[in-house]
């Protein structure tokens, strides 16, 4: 349980830049494509190194999402700070 929380951490975590950098570019252009599916070979790795069950997969691919999703949302919100 423990090494599960810590790889849904790591996946929110590492999608945070890959987000940011999605929000830069056009969608569905190779870049795009990229700073999507770039975290999730590492991920499958760490979880087959972890010894993580398959049944965690459906929280890693949360994890993923609210972490592009926040990373774009702090590249959008940079310029709209009010001093």
């Amino acid at each position: 349980m423990l090494y599960t929380l810590l790889l849904f951490t790591f996946c929110f975590l590492i999608n945070i830049p890959m987000g940011i950098w999605r929000s830069k570019h056009r969608k569905f252009s190779l870049q795009w494509f990229i700073s999507i599916h770039a975290p999730v070979p590492l991920v499958i790795i760490l979880r087959l190194a972890l010894g993580i069950s398959y049944y965690a997969i459906p929280l890693f691919i949360f994890g993923s999402i609210m972490g592009q999703l926040v990373g774009g949302r702090v590249l959008s919100q940079k310029g709209r700070t009010k001093l």
